[in-house]
């Protein structure tokens, strides 16, 4: 079995543990909730296309996307940093990032992701948002201004699963005029967002 191979099994079993988990609560909130595996893979290629060397992910949860980001930078010779602010769960996704040797490529951060995005002076190739959805229209004037100008994307997922939930955040974002948005039916639903112009 290649190295490939074995990643996909471990992390295919992860994620059946975790949906477990999930099916035994009630509460949304108590739920990992975490990103459809046809989605990971996408996110994964995209970063082997665009050759991504900076990703931010918002929304850590236990990890499982976290993975497969890394995983994916380990081609690249990238770097991922991902929000989480819940401190257990963030500590949960470490476990698993050591586990899988990955941890070298992840910084982990714990608390409010609009106290990350608004002190933050990096520059990222692919940002993932997949968190509080009635944050989103908050996080906006900084996640355009982290965007790498030289054809950054950010993505976000749950657009179709969630689509009321997420209305106002893509008006906003077609209202700048300055956007390319492109909605995909992989898991839930991800919105691929890019500016029209970029550096070359």
């Amino acid at each position: 079995m290649s190295l490939s191979q074995q990643f996909k099994a471990r992390i295919n079993d992860l994620y059946v543990s975790f949906k477990k988990h999930d099916d035994t609560q009630k509460d949304r909130l108590q739920r990992y909730r975490n990103i459809e595996p046809d989605s990971a893979q996408f996110l994964a290629m995209q970063i082997r296309i665009q050759k991504s060397k900076k990703v931010l992910e918002i929304g850590t949860s236990t990890g499982y996307s976290t993975l497969w980001l890394a995983d994916a930078l380990q081609v690249t010779q990238g770097q991922l940093t991902t929000l989480e602010i819940d401190a257990t769960r963030s500590q949960q996704a470490q476990q698993f990032a050591q586990e899988f040797g990955l941890d070298s490529l992840i910084q982990f951060w714990v608390g409010d992701a609009k106290d990350y995005l608004a002190e933050c002076t990096e520059k990222y190739d692919l940002i993932l948002l997949d968190a509080e959805r009635d944050a989103y229209v908050d996080y906006w004037s900084d996640l355009k201004r982290l965007l790498s100008k030289q054809g950054g994307v950010l993505i976000v997922d749950n657009v179709i699963s969630h689509a009321e939930e997420v209305k106002a955040f893509t008006h906003l974002v077609k209202e700048e005029g300055n956007y390319l948005l492109s909605t995909l039916s992989l898991g839930a639903g991800l919105l691929v967002i890019t500016a029209k112009d970029y550096d070359v």
